[in-house]
């Protein structure tokens, strides 16, 4: 009589009650954006305890299918069929975001953002507007360098010092006004001052006469943040010790939406 032990590695079948080899596969792709996107089948056989036979399987599935590509190296690279889906995710990342942007308007008055880290830049996903007459405007889908704006800050905050040295070594670090951080050393005191408070601000680094404080999303899915910015004489010091706190509510709130709607 068969048993009803838990599947074999090799069943089709995964002991959460998933299919065995869907999981495998997402995880190969998890695995290749953990190590920069490019990866060879040994790496990928060190990492995750498979078989090579299974892993070559596997993305030759994933290859056929466009997920990825085979480099004339032999390593393997994630495809740009990856990109739609990214797109798609992004944009529906920022219509869950909304209606928590719509609170922090309401509650600080201010214009509140939603970014990702894409890559080496920082991409808004989600605005909504202050109800003043006199307020910031950020279009979604600008992309801007992390060096120069809150939201850069708060999600670089985490990232060892060595991946931050690289990143403003590849991206330069151009000054958008006289107050921007122009420095590695000054950019990673900052990060440091960003994890002592809870929160970065951008005093006049990206625009003159605008403040923005930012708090990354914790635990998100995708290196996220949100901000609230607004003209310098709104966002005063004072106006900061009732707006830090809201942001991190709702920072928090957000991830748990997020989370619900990954379970």
């Amino acid at each position: 009589m068969p048993s009803s032990s838990a599947p074999s590695p090799g069943s089709a079948k995964s002991v959460s009650g998933g299919v065995q080899s869907l999981e495998r596969a997402f995880d190969l792709l998890e695995r290749m954006a953990d190590a920069g996107g490019e990866v060879g089948l040994s790496e990928l056989a060190g990492s995750t305890g498979l078989p090579l036979p299974t892993i070559h399987r596997l993305m030759r599935t994933l290859v056929a299918c466009g997920y990825v590509r085979q480099q004339a190296n032999r390593r393997y690279a994630l495809g740009p069929r990856l990109i739609r889906l990214g797109e798609s995710a992004s944009r529906l990342l920022g219509t869950w975001a909304r209606p928590h942007l719509a609170r922090l308007v309401e509650e600080t008055g201010e214009t509140a953002n939603m970014a990702l880290l894409d890559g080496d830049e920082v991409v808004y996903v989600a605005q909504v507007p202050s109800k003043h007459s006199m307020r910031m405007f950020t279009e979604v889908g600008r992309r801007v360098l992390p060096h120069s704006t809150g939201v850069g800050k708060a999600l670089l905050a985490d990232a060892p010092d060595d991946e931050v040295r690289a990143l403003l070594s590849r991206t330069g670090m151009p000054a958008a006004t006289e107050k921007t951080i122009t420095t590695p050393d000054g950019f990673l005191a900052a990060l440091g001052e960003v994890r002592r408070l809870g929160y970065a601000v951008d005093d006049n680094e990206q625009e003159m006469g605008v403040r923005c404080l930012a708090v990354s999303v914790p635990d998100s899915p995708t290196p996220a943040a949100i901000s609230i910015s607004g003209p310098a004489g709104r966002v005063t010091e004072q106006a900061m010790e009732r707006i830090v706190p809201v942001l991190q509510q709702v920072a928090d709130d957000l991830t748990q939406a997020l989370t619900g709607a990954n379970g």
